[in-house]
């Protein structure tokens, strides 16, 4: 008998311990990485990078594996910005140079930094699709050191 309370104490513990650091992501104002009109919530999330990426639907983290599969640029970058915009990931160099952070502009939520006004006025000057991969594709998560912290700790809203 105490062998199935301990079981089923160790049991609400974990489920516990995964809602609170599911809760912990604030989602206010992010986006499906596959369908940017509706909202993401905490319930529909897929591990990457280490981080969760959220969805709006059950269907959506079903394509997203299959545009992962099918390595699709734009669609690891905007898995990678909404990291950034839910502060799960950090940066530690300009996505252009590689160089330090110096100024900053917010693209979608997510704030990127870079190390000058002409990296800075590059980025400004693109747009949409190409915009999102210059600063949040695979390349420039590498050289802007984008890296995924170990225990999410933002708020919930």
């Amino acid at each position: 008998m105490k062998t199935r309370f301990l079981i089923a104490g160790m049991a609400l513990l974990a489920v516990a311990t995964v809602s609170l650091v599911a809760a912990e992501i604030d989602l206010e104002g992010i986006k499906c990485v596959m369908n940017p009109k509706a909202a993401a919530k905490a319930d529909k999330s897929l591990e990457y990078k280490g981080g969760e990426v959220y969805f709006c639907c059950n269907n959506c983290p079903k394509g997203f594996a299959k545009k992962l599969e099918a390595k699709d640029k734009t669609v690891m970058a905007k898995a990678n910005q909404q990291l950034v915009a839910t502060k799960q990931a950090t940066q530690e160099h300009c996505p252009f140079s590689g160089g330090p952070m110096k100024t900053e502009l917010t693209v979608n939520g997510a704030t990127v930094k870079f190390c000058c006004n002409n990296c800075k006025g590059k980025a400004e000057g693109m747009e949409a699709d190409e915009q999102l991969t210059a600063l949040f594709g695979e390349e420039a998560w590498e050289k802007a050191g984008f890296e995924v912290a170990d225990a999410k700790k933002t708020d919930t809203k």
